[in-house]
C-alpha cells in the first residue's frame, strides 16, 4: 500500500478525518505552520497521520501501513495519539512491547477566563537570587545545550524563527537557566506550552512563575496559551492558573526499536 507526504493545498483534504479533535498540534500541521502530514491518498484520503514534534497523531479509518510509517520517518521517541480504540488496536499490533499506554489530560480550550491580576501576582512570585525573563537569544542558546530544557525551543531551527514566531519565559539563577516555559509548538492565533525545570531547582514555584507571566504575554498579543498535561502534576498546575479540565486521554509512548 503507497503512503503520501501531504503538503501544501492537499493539507486541506485532511480536515474532515481530524473534525472535531480539539488539539492544537492537528491545527499547527494543518495550517501548514510545523510537522509533516501523510495519508493513503492524496486526492481522496481516508486515512491520514500527522508527525509534529515528538507527537504523531492518527485519523481517518485504521490502517496498519501508516502507523508502521513512524519507523521510516522518525525511528525514535514518540507520543502517539490514536483517534480512537481502532486506532489503538493498530498500534498496539504494529509495535507490540514497544509501545507504552500511558494517559493524559485535556484542557478545555476557553478563552477570557483567565484572572490577569492572580498571574501577574503568580509570575511574581520567585525565590531569593531568581530572576524572569523573556526568551532572548542568549537564553535560547542555553536552552539547546542541555537536555532537561532542550524542548523550550527545538522546534524552531534558529533564533531567527523562533523571535518571529516563537515566544518564551525563562527563570534565571545566578545567570544560568533553571526553568522556562515557551511554545513548544505554533499554530494561526496560539501556541502549545511547554514548561521545564532544572532538577536542583524543583519545587520553589519557578514553572508557575514562568507559565504565569507566558500566559499574560499570550493574552497582550491575542494568542491562546493552549495546555495539554503530561501527568497529574502538570494538570494540578495548569488548574491552578485558570484552567479548566476536560478529559482523559489514551496515548502511546514509542520507543525505538532494535533491528
Amino acid at each position: 500500500m503507497e503512503i503520501y507526504k501531504i503538503t501544501d493545498k492537499n493539507l486541506i483534504k485532511l480536515v474532515p478525518l481530524f473534525e472535531g479533535w480539539e488539539e492544537t498540534m492537528i491545527r499547527s500541521v494543518l495550517q501548514g505552520e510545523m510537522g509533516s502530514a501523510w495519508a493513503d491518498s492524496t486526492a481522496h484520503p481516508s486515512s491520514a497521520m500527522l508527525f509534529i514534534a515528538d507527537f504523531c497523531f492518527f485519523a481517518g479509518a485504521p490502517c496498519r501501513e501508516l502507523a508502521a510509517r513512524w519507523i521510516e520517518e522518525k525511528g525514535r521517541f514518540t507520543i502517539m495519539v490514536p483517534q480512537n480504540g481502532q486506532w489503538s488496536s493498530v498500534i498496539r499490533q504494529v509495535y507490540k512491547d514497544a509501545a507504552k499506554p500511558i494517559v493524559r489530560y485535556a484542557l478545555k480550550k476557553e478563552y477570557d477566563i483567565f484572572d490577569r491580576e492572580k498571574l501577574m501576582k503568580m509570575s511574581r512570585i520567585l525565590p531569593a537570587g531568581y530572576e524572569i525573563r523573556m526568551i532572548d537569544e542568549r537564553i535560547y542558546h542555553m536552552a539547546g545545550k542541555e537536555e532537561w530544557s532542550s524542548d523550550l525551543c527545538s522546534q524552531f531551527p534558529t533564533f531567527a524563527d523562533y523571535r518571529e514566531r516563537g515566544i518564551g519565559t525563562a527563570v534565571l539563577f545566578d545567570g544560568t537557566l533553571a526553568a522556562g516555559a515557551s511554545s513548544y509548538t505554533v499554530y494561526q492565533g496560539g501556541i502549545e506550552i511547554e514548561i521545564d525545570t532544572k532538577e536542583e531547582h524543583r519545587r520553589r514555584g519557578l514553572a508557575r512563575a514562568c507559565a504565569a507571566r507566558l500566559i499574560l504575554e499570550c493574552l497582550d498579543r491575542g494568542l491562546y496559551p493552549a495546555w495539554d498535561a503530561h501527568n497529574k502534576a502538570s494538570l494540578a498546575l495548569a488548574l491552578k492558573l485558570g484552567y479548566h479540565f476536560d478529559k482523559e486521554y489514551e496515548a502511546f509512548e514509542i520507543c525505538k526499536q532494535d533491528s
